[in-house]
């Protein structure tokens, strides 16, 4: 039995119906829990002999709004990506945020340390709020920064900017300035541009 039917067979025995799903694709497996079963499933995946994922390798946010065209699910998710180093095997984890308006998703900072900054980071990008962390601000950027960046809906030009004005001789923030528009490149069309004079064609 290989590594991925072993994790599989390991995450159906201790969680049973508190994993919503187990998919394997590409080599890769992912399992989807409920925010509510979020610090119990992650413990549990970290203390279990069968599993023992000790290393949170990454963390990041999601925003499921323009997923495929249409999406008709929760719009945030966190994902954990897991490896396991006394059985070689990795694994992603992903929860959704049950209100969209105000995602709020546990910290797991007690069960993996590494998730400090990540959390941090999905924080600033996103605007998960991640109960339970200690020290949950603004990672990338400014701390007068309007937004999230990395949320489908955030202008490309950002909502403030920043400059630095030379008769108060100080940084200050003002509302953009820079006017939004869409550039179409130039398409030059010759007549018969593809046709090809057989006749005069040298072989």
């Amino acid at each position: 039995m290989s590594r991925i039917d072993l994790l599989n067979s390991a995450l159906a025995e201790t969680f049973g119906d508190k994993l919503v799903s187990i998919k394997t694709e590409l080599g890769e497996v992912t399992a989807v829990v409920r925010p509510q079963d979020l610090l119990s499933v992650t413990t549990a995946l970290r203390d279990t002999s069968t599993l023992r994922f000790s290393q949170l390798i990454d963390l990041c946010g999601v925003d499921y709004s323009a997923y495929g065209g249409v999406w008709d699910g929760a719009r945030f998710a966190v994902v954990y990506h897991l490896l396991s180093l006394t059985h070689n095997v990795r694994l992603r984890l992903r929860t959704f945020a049950a209100d969209d308006e105000f995602p709020v998703v546990d910290s797991v900072l007690e069960v993996w340390s590494s998730a400090n900054w990540y959390e941090r980071e999905a924080f600033d990008l996103y605007g998960i709020v991640f109960t339970g962390h200690p020290d949950l601000r603004r990672l990338l950027t400014d701390y007068g920064f309007v937004g999230h960046p990395f949320r489908k809906d955030f202008p490309v030009s950002g909502n403030v900017e920043m400059r630095y004005d030379p008769d108060q001789q100080r940084v200050i923030y003002q509302p953009v300035t820079i006017e939004p528009r869409e550039i179409t490149p130039r398409i030059i069309r010759e007549e018969n541009y593809a046709d090809v004079d057989l006749d005069k064609k040298s072989v």
